[in-house]
């Protein structure tokens, strides 16, 4: 008989760990408590709007084409991905704004213009700098599985250390710009990792090489099209996807695991386990106590449709506001920004489809304390109503219409909490130092039982809970017998 793997959860990492051991030939059943596949990326439509009401920035696709691969599929016949010209336009407090490209020539150009032709070089050397730190982390220490700080004892490390990857991120991107402006453009992208740029080590300017040198794309239909794509395929080969269905425990029976969930008792002899690990830690009787406990940053999230439409051009916005490390600071003090920097993005530039005629697509993301520290101290449910007008008027002064909304969804940190996120935060454990690398959550729990997602290794983002899927994989594979 193949051997039989359950998957708990049908979101990025679940569809990737069950479409890799599909492929490897391994009988797979993927339980998912919703009755949609998605995890944070559910279906949101509302009013003819379809919403993105989790991650909206995708990047190194060709992770995303790994997955399908692996049971012989292409892409390209099942999702279609535009791409995302500029990458974002970022906004500053003067008034100033700068359309961030991902091709070098362009951008350099752009940044020529924007700051002068000093800065313009500071950016190549920067783009260069940064594809040394991709090449040299990225297979060596993002897409495989590390077994403990002595699998990272090579040549390698002695090479990032040159690359001054363990010094603080905004250090290193001043090195390479002077223009204060230009530093909050290259560095914000340390917040997707949970860790302000003041805080994060110089190598994650890896994620600044992802997005503002390889690119940042769409799927046509939203974010949610590619769980539903991958589903589908996933199914097409033989995975056996169970919806409406919650697992209850995961215990051991010899060496075999017994699945418990809300309808009937399964038999299998390995587990990939989804959620975040405290949870993962509860299903497994609290045998295993969460690696990491120092959670990222959360967020109150605004999706909404806007019937009159959006003037302007971009699909990704930041706005900055007059202290970048100032809002930081706030956030580190648990408390929410008093002058907030965020994320805007207009969908419906890249997929008009996504709204009706006319309209456009709204997502605004606003970054918040997690509930943990002093902010677990906020009653974001009291909290609520104050801090939407808060948003509005933010918005409306960056000049979204925001006066005729509909099929409005606001998620706060006390949402975040009661879809069963530790913290009250979509963004798990942030990535100090001490959470990274073989210092996150080891994907391995005990004999066959992995994780994957953001809360294990490789980390918080897209492709990370991708790749993540990938490696867990490969940890049950390798030990069969």
């Amino acid at each position: 008989m193949p051997r039989h793997t359950v998957v708990v959860g049908a979101g990025l990492a679940g569809l990737s760990a069950a479409l890799h051991l599909r492929g490897a030939g391994v009988e797979v059943t993927l339980i998912e408590a919703a009755d949609q596949p998605g995890g944070r990326s559910p279906e949101v439509v509302s009013d003819g709007f379809t919403l993105d009401t989790g991650p909206t920035v995708l990047t190194e696709t060709a992770q995303l084409a790994a997955a399908f691969a692996a049971v012989g599929e292409d892409l390209a016949d099942h999702l279609e991905l535009r791409p995302v010209d500029p990458a974002y336009i970022a906004h500053f407090a003067d008034g100033t704004s700068l359309p961030m490209h991902a091709d070098p020539v362009r951008m350099r150009a752009v940044i020529r213009d924007f700051a002068g032709a000093r800065e313009a070089r500071g950016y190549e050397r920067f783009v260069r700098h940064a594809e040394r730190l991709y090449d040299l982390e990225f297979p060596r220490f993002i897409d495989r599985n590390l077994d403990g700080v002595p699998s990272l004892i090579s040549p390698a490390l002695l090479r990032l250390t040159a690359l001054r990857g363990f010094g603080r991120l905004d250090r290193l991107v001043a090195s390479f710009f002077t223009d204060p402006r230009l530093q909050q453009a290259f560095s914000f992208q340390a917040l997707y990792v949970g860790v302000p740029p003041h805080r994060a080590r110089g190598m994650f300017a890896v994620v600044s090489a992802m997005d503002l040198v390889h690119g940042v794309s769409y799927p046509v239909g939203g974010m949610h099209e590619i769980a539903r794509a991958m589903a589908r395929v996933a199914e097409e080969h033989g995975v056996r996807l169970r919806r409406g269905e919650r697992v209850t425990g995961v215990e051991p029976d010899g060496d075999r695991q017994r699945i418990t969930t809300t309808t009937e008792v399964l038999d299998a002899d390995s587990v990939v386990l989804t959620c975040e690990p405290p949870s993962a830690a509860r299903l497994l009787g609290g045998r295993r106590p969460p690696h990491n406990d120092l959670p990222a940053p959360s967020c109150v999230l605004l999706a909404a449709g806007v019937p009159g439409g959006i003037a302007g051009t971009g699909h990704h916005h930041i706005h900055f506001g007059r202290s970048f490390r100032g809002a930081l600071d706030d956030i580190t003090a648990g408390r929410p920004m008093r002058d907030p920097s965020f994320l805007v993005s207009v969908p419906t530039r890249t997929d008009p489809g996504m709204a009706p005629a006319g309209g456009d697509v709204l997502y605004a993301l606003f970054p918040t304390p997690a509930q943990h520290g002093r902010g677990a101290e906020i009653d974001w449910r009291r909290l609520r109503s104050a801090y939407r007008d808060h948003l509005l008027r933010r918005l409306s002064g960056a000049g979204y219409p925001v006066d005729d909304l509909v099929g409005e969804h606001l998620i706060t940190p006390a949402d975040w909490a009661a879809r069963g996120l530790p913290w009250g935060t979509p963004f798990s454990a942030a990535h100090t130092f001490t959470q990274s690398g073989p210092f996150r959550q080891p994907n391995v729990v005990r004999p066959g039982v992995v994780l994957a997602g953001s809360g294990t290794t490789p980390g918080v983002g897209v492709p990370m809970v991708l790749i993540s899927g990938r490696l867990a994989a490969e940890r049950l594979l390798q030990a069969r017998p």
